[in-house]
């Protein structure tokens, strides 16, 4: 049996009761925070709490060489552990369709994603977010910009955008990137309203909606850090965004 178990946003104590169990049940227990982080624990909180040695795995343990994972959970239970929910990330789904093809069988225990975080966090509507994308650093200069044109689609459809950012980035720093597409392409894709979430699943998540340049400014303290486009609103998403996220229409 391979098992795949979310452990939520911040710290080891987001996990959920059916993950615990797994986790206490288990011959071997990997980890791997590549695709996201627990920024509150660290893995000798985890190992305390859980009761169990976790091996924490590099990226190519997963996506190049998963032998040993597979292997494991033919002769015993493995579970895996990762931040958020474990099936938002395609490194996952792909390792659960070799495990298939081996003849393991797979389950899934799901925990808190920063998808469903914003939100509450926010109080936009589920419904009314359009195709999501992730901020990454420049690669050898070069910068993507699917992340840029999603807004874009997703603005002319009145839908909302959640923006994943890439590990350390910062709001102000994916700001700064999506700005040079801006100019690049003399549009007005970003003015307007951004609301910036910093550090959900924290006992002291920030909210802070603005325009680009008041969200540069501010500090929104340590990653990790999302951001969100809002498309068309609501009135209730208006009233929202006013008490929630400190914005004033």
């Amino acid at each position: 049996m391979l098992t795949f178990v979310g452990l939520g946003l911040w710290d080891e104590k987001d996990i959920s009761l059916k993950g615990l169990e797994a986790i206490r049940a288990a011959d071997f227990v990997y980890a791997e925070f590549y695709t996201s982080q627990l920024s509150g624990t660290a893995q000798e909180k985890m190992e305390a709490l859980y009761g169990k040695k976790v091996r924490i795995l590099r990226r190519e343990d997963i996506e190049n060489n998963p032998r040993e994972i597979l292997e494991n959970a033919k002769k015993g239970n493995v579970v895996l552990l990762s931040g958020g929910d474990p099936m938002i990330a395609t490194t996952h789904v792909d390792l659960r369709l070799r495990a298939k093809d081996a003849g393991i069988e797979t389950k899934i225990i799901h925990g808190a994603s920063i998808s469903s975080a914003v939100i509450g966090l926010t109080g936009l509507q589920n419904y009314k977010f359009g195709k999501s994308a992730s901020i990454a650093f420049p690669y050898k200069e070069e910068i993507s910009e699917v992340p840029y044109e999603t807004v874009r689609m997703n603005k002319k459809n009145g839908l909302h955008t959640l923006l994943y950012l890439d590990l350390p980035m910062t709001i102000p720093q994916a700001i700064e990137l999506l700005s040079e597409f801006e100019k690049r392409k003399k549009d007005k894709i970003i003015s307007g309203l951004i609301v910036g979430i910093a550090r959900a699943g924290s006992d002291s998540p920030l909210v802070r909606a603005g325009s680009a340049e008041e969200l540069k400014k501010f500090d929104f303290g340590e990653p990790l850090h999302t951001l969100v486009f809002p498309g068309e609103l609501h009135f209730m998403e208006k009233e929202a965004l006013e008490k929630l996220c400190g914005t004033v229409f």
